[in-house]
């Protein structure tokens, strides 16, 4: 086994070299796709826009998700929503035409279960392997390799892919069959938008009741209340630093697919519909592209008081 350098100083072992597919090279995408490239895979790339670096150099450029398929052996897939899923995959020049038997296509979108179960059904009849891999951590996990990444497929196509994913996140871990990593990135997504906004909601309160919010949050980390949430979206409400790691735009998305599965399986959903409205109201203010920490300045209008002033 013979240990090559990339053109970046980069270690690799070049006999475990595949050929791999990534369409959507995003704020999400690209880091994640970075990191298979960093680790001396061949990769085929296709993306909306101009193809960033480092794969305008490094990596083999197409001109559709059809040429990747004929590519690569496994077909990566990060794009914003459901329709998109769709149109990379089944619309002219997608992924589906370029596919042949025994290939795989691993969706790391955040989408539909029930769209994906469907999704995967066509691919199966194509003689292909799918896995949804949706995936939690925002840019920062993206950069740094450490997302959490909740899978759905058969543990064979699993166990093909898995070591693929592992140079992505550090807790992949496979749900259940295909759709139940989408159920679980769903189940996430309520999560993360409750504590945001309970988070929100502390910090507004304190800073109007004359408190200091940067020291209030460095108590409260200190205690029960402390959470990755607190941690790190606390501060971007404090500093107002709201430039997008994941931007409310999607998380109105993901809390939309939340509450219609709710409908179709008769769950109710209260304090997500909650959240639901306070994404809504921030989009509507003009903040649909901001983090979705900027959830706080739909509370902020409400209490007619911001945590601390915005930056000049």
């Amino acid at each position: 086994m013979n240990t090559e350098h990339d053109d970046q100083g980069n270690e690799f072992m070049s006999s475990n070299a595949q050929k791999i597919g990534f369409i959507g090279l995003g704020i999400m995408g690209a880091p994640m796709a970075a990191h298979l490239l960093d680790a001396g895979h061949t990769l085929f790339v296709h993306t909306r826009g101009k193809t960033p670096e480092p794969f305008a150099s490094r990596a083999n450029v197409c001109a559709s998700g059809t040429e990747v398929a004929q590519q690569a052996d496994i077909v990566f897939i990060m794009v914003p929503d459901t329709p998109d899923v769709e149109k990379v995959l089944f619309g002219e020049g997608g992924v589906a035409a370029g596919l042949a038997k025994g290939k795989t296509v691993v969706d790391c979108s955040s989408i539909d279960p029930i769209a994906t179960k469907d999704f995967a059904k066509r691919i199966a009849g194509l003689g292909c392997g799918y896995v949804d891999a949706p995936v939690s951590g925002g840019e920062v996990g993206a950069k740094a390799a450490s997302l959490t990444i909740m899978c759905g497929g058969d543990e064979g196509t699993f166990g093909r892919v898995r070591p693929l994913l592992e140079k992505m996140g550090k807790n992949v871990t496979l749900v259940g069959g295909v759709g139940d990593g989408q159920v679980c990135k769903v189940a996430n997504q309520i999560i993360v938008a409750l504590n945001i906004a309970a988070v929100g909601e502390a910090l507004v309160f304190a800073s109007k009741a004359g408190a200091d919010p940067a020291k209030v949050r460095q108590a409260l980390m200190g205690g029960f209340a402390s959470s990755r949430i607190l941690e790190v979206h606390g501060e971007r409400m404090i500093k107002r630093t709201f430039a997008p790691g994941f931007r409310i735009a999607l998380h109105q998305k993901d809390l939309n697919l939340a509450m219609q599965s709710a409908r179709s399986i008769g769950v109710a959903l209260p304090q997500t519909a909650g959240a639901a409205q306070l994404m809504n109201a921030c989009a509507a203010l003009g903040h649909g592209q901001d983090d979705h920490s900027a959830l706080v300045r739909a509370l902020e209008a409400l209490a007619q008081h911001p945590v601390a002033p915005d930056a000049v």
